[in-house]
This record gives structure tokens, sequence and C-alpha cells, in this order.
């Protein structure tokens, strides 16, 4: 796999200015990237108590921007996780578009003043669990179990062998790549809060653009 376009990131560190230029980076590399295949991110570790003594919300809104810049590539993004995941490590993985976690992940919300962070890591497990599957961990501060999180889609595959499943991901990951994955997200971005006559434009204009692309190929 390309190592260009491989970062490891280490939830024990805390949010920065240097968490920001690292995913952005990353992301400058996946748009300068002209061969095809999967961004993968390794993500782990929980920030240590005190972890906000340096962050402001200015801080907090460039780390956002940045995830959802991640989360918008127009290249497959695969996180594979390992371990207690929090914090920044946390925030990448559920931007992914798959996720990959080894047995013994946890999934957790990183504690500020005592509390779970309520940051956008609520709004990305609420969306795709749903409220009753995350209450506990929003609320109480409570691990989601790697069983749990599979069952809650919020990691696609748990595996002992979480290199030869990436592997195998990486083999059929530039089948659609830049613009066409970026079109197909977006449709599953809004299905949830789109009602079926205003979805239907975009599906049909989606489904247009690739019938043309099969006459063409």
């Amino acid at each position: 796999m390309n190592g260009e376009l491989v970062l490891r990131l280490d939830g024990t560190r805390p949010l920065s200015a240097a968490s920001v230029e690292e995913l952005d980076a990353l992301c400058d590399r996946v748009e300068d990237h002209r061969e095809p295949g999967p961004v993968t991110v390794h993500v782990t570790g929980v920030p240590a108590a005190g972890w906000t003594a340096e962050v402001t919300v200015g801080l907090v809104s460039k780390w956002e921007r940045v995830v959802r810049r991640f989360e918008r590539l127009g290249r497959l993004t695969i996180a594979v996780a390992a371990g207690d995941c929090a914090g920044t490590a946390l925030d990448v993985l559920l931007a992914a578009d798959v996720r990959i976690a080894a047995p013994g992940t946890r999934l957790l919300l990183a504690r500020a003043g005592g509390a779970p962070w309520p940051g956008m890591t609520v709004h990305r497990l609420t969306r795709q669990a749903g409220a009753a599957g995350i209450r506990r961990a929003v609320l109480l501060g409570a691990p989601i179990e790697a069983g749990r999180a599979l069952a809650l889609n919020l990691v696609d595959e748990v595996s002992e062998d979480p290199a030869a499943a990436l592997a195998e991901l990486a083999g059929t990951a530039g089948a659609v790549d830049g613009k066409e994955l970026a079109i197909r997200r977006q449709l599953v971005f809004e299905a949830g809060s789109t009602a079926f006559e205003d979805a239907l434009g975009a599906h049909l204009a989606a489904a247009d653009r690739a019938l043309r692309r099969e006459t063409a190929s």
C-alpha cells in the first residue's frame, strides 16, 4: 500500500495545532496523489486527564473542519482501530468510510471537567448508531466494546488480522474514486435527512452520470 496515504494517529496526544496540521497535510497529499487506492489511518489511544489545558474553542473549530475535510475526500478512507480510542482517534475513526477494529478495541468519549466531551463526536455517534445505542456512552462515558460497536455499525469488521482485512480492501478501493465516490458518499449522507421527493433529482443525476460513463467505456 502506498505509504504516502497512510497516517498513524496517536489519540493519547492532546488536541493541538499540530493535530490539525497533521490531518490537513494528509488531506493535501491525498488531493495531490494521482494513483488510485485508499487512504488509511491507524488510530489508537485516549488523551490523559487535563488534555484541555491548552485547548480553545477556536482550535476545536479548526479541528472539526479538518475532520470534515477528511470525511469528504474524493477517495475511500479506511480507519484501523486498536485498543482504547477516544479524542482525535475516535473523531477520525467515525469520519472514515470503512472501519476495521482489532479484538479488544473500545470506543470512548474523552473526558473534560469530569464529563464526556460534547464535541462533534456526539453528533457522529448519534447519526450513525442512533440515540438509544450511544446514550450511555455520551451521558455516562461508558465504553463501547468492539462487539457492541460492530452491532451498532460504528465499525464494519472486527478482525484478528486487520492487516489482511486492509489488504483485501485495498485491492478493490480504486474501482470508484474521485468525484464518483464523493457523489455516492454525499447521497448516503443526505439520505437520513432528505425526503424522497427532494432526493430524487440528485439520484437521477447520479444515475445519468453513471449511464454516460458506462456508454463512454
